[in-house]
């Protein structure tokens, strides 16, 4: 008797088997190699951004805790919160038996990070810092929630979108340019950070771009001494629009002479999400407004 076909029958019956092909592997923000036995189905986010990027890659039903200021999409607000991103209720976190909690690099507390990893909990570490990444990111998350098709469909939208603005805003007029991230104390950004990146793609010059800090703090007199034509800030919506208005006090600087003082989407420019394309189409907007002043 032969035994091809019993081979065969076993080769077919791996292939069915429910384990064979299940476990699914991607690689974290910090270069740790992430596997689960079979796609994540409870998925915890200790950011709002990672709250965000589950909902991209086509996952966030899977999502059962979310952090503070989980706010998009509307339905991130109907999920369990488990704290804030800089102290987590660990005994609410656990109750919710998720089996994979994505986690913020530099926004989680450390220790809190480790105990997770010492509790056995799969813990998935991000923080993209270029569109590419963001890109990416969606990707891999999708990987790890078995939801590759609505996440790399995703992925794949935010780079022609990115890559739409860049062709149009390639050739514009260079324009100098001030974000402000927090008024007391004064911060702004690096061209590390992704909102450099989004005055890069329009054509904007970050006065402060060369800082080694992502997000350093600054005087407002070397704000007057850059010179700035363009400052930026994020608005919280409801929220007044007066966090620039103590810049008005100098009417020699550019920008307030030429009434270039300008407000966007707070939570779109501020988290590497999808959302980025919408915003920097809107700072684009902006900068194009300045350049006609």
């Amino acid at each position: 008797m032969s035994y091809w076909p019993v081979r065969a029958l076993l080769c077919i019956l791996l292939v069915l088997s429910p384990t064979a092909w299940a476990e699914v592997c991607a690689e974290d923000g910090q270069e740790t190699q992430v596997c689960l036995p079979e796609p994540a189905k409870r998925i915890a986010t200790l950011s709002p951004g990672a709250t965000e990027l589950m909902f991209a890659a086509g996952a966030g039903e899977k999502v059962v805790a979310v952090v503070n200021h989980s706010d998009y999409p509307p339905a991130a607000l109907k999920i369990p919160l488990v704290g804030n991103h800089t102290r987590i209720d660990l005994e609410a976190l656990l109750a919710l038996e998720p089996d994979l909690v994505i986690t913020w690099v530099t926004g989680n507390p450390p220790a809190q990070m480790e105990m997770l990893k010492e509790l056995g909990l799969p813990t998935f570490a991000i923080e993209p810092r270029t569109f590419e990444e963001v890109s990416s990111v969606i990707e891999r998350l999708s990987v790890l929630a078995g939801t590759e098709k609505e996440g790399f469909a995703e992925a794949e939208r935010f780079r022609k979108g990115i890559a739409e603005v860049s062709e149009k805003y390639l050739s514009a007029e260079p324009i100098p340019v001030f974000y402000q991230v927090w008024e007391t104390p004064l911060m702004t950004i690096s061209n590390d950070h992704l909102i450099g990146k989004v005055l890069q793609l329009c054509g904007g010059v970050n006065v402060f771009g060369d800082m080694p800090r992502l997000v350093p703090r600054i005087s407002a007199e070397v704000v007057l001494q850059a010179d700035p034509h363009v400052i930026l800030t994020g608005s919280v919506e409801g929220a007044s629009d007066d966090e620039l208005d103590h810049w008005k006090d100098y009417s020699g600087m550019s920008a307030v002479a030429r009434g270039n003082l300008f407000f966007v989407p707070a939570s779109p420019i501020s988290r590497p999400t999808p959302r980025l394309l919408e915003a920097s189409q809107l700072i684009c907007q902006k900068l194009d407004i300045a350049r006609e002043r």
